[in-house]
């Protein structure tokens, strides 16, 4: 995360704690009741039946379905051991997670990190300074 996003963010936390301890948001309708799940205000009237009968049937829109995808072969490469089948399934999960950013409708901030950190420090040997 960018300097300033986390900044803008730390604001924004700020800002919603001094409201609720200020009582601003007592009395909002529907305090204390649990959320719609199945609200659909928010997709076009046209749309709606489409997007119900897709919701029940398990369907997820392909970002989604890809961001799963990702997720699962994230649990799938912490459990691996071999080394060689870690370095492909990383090489394959990078490529996933190239795909998913290139196809985003707004910029791409590159949400999912690709992984390389931890291969790049296991093989960069530490310079140790000379005493």
């Amino acid at each position: 995360m960018s300097l300033s996003l986390a900044f803008i963010e730390q604001i924004a936390e700020e800002r919603i704690r001094a409201a609720q301890e200020n009582g601003a948001f007592d009395d909002l309708p529907g305090r204390g009741k649990p959320l719609d799940q199945d609200d659909d205000a928010h997709v076009p009237p046209e749309l709606r039946m489409a997007w119900r009968v897709l919701k029940n049937a398990g369907c997820l829109p392909p970002e989604l379905e890809a961001e799963r995808e990702i997720n699962t072969a994230i649990e799938l490469l912490s459990a691996m051991t071999d080394e060689g089948e870690r370095y492909r399934q990383m090489q394959r999960l990078n490529l996933m997670i190239t795909r998913l950013n290139e196809t985003r409708r707004r910029p791409v901030r590159l949400e999912a990190q690709q992984l390389y950190y931890d291969k790049i420090v296991a093989r960069v040997p530490l310079n140790k300074p000379n005493t």
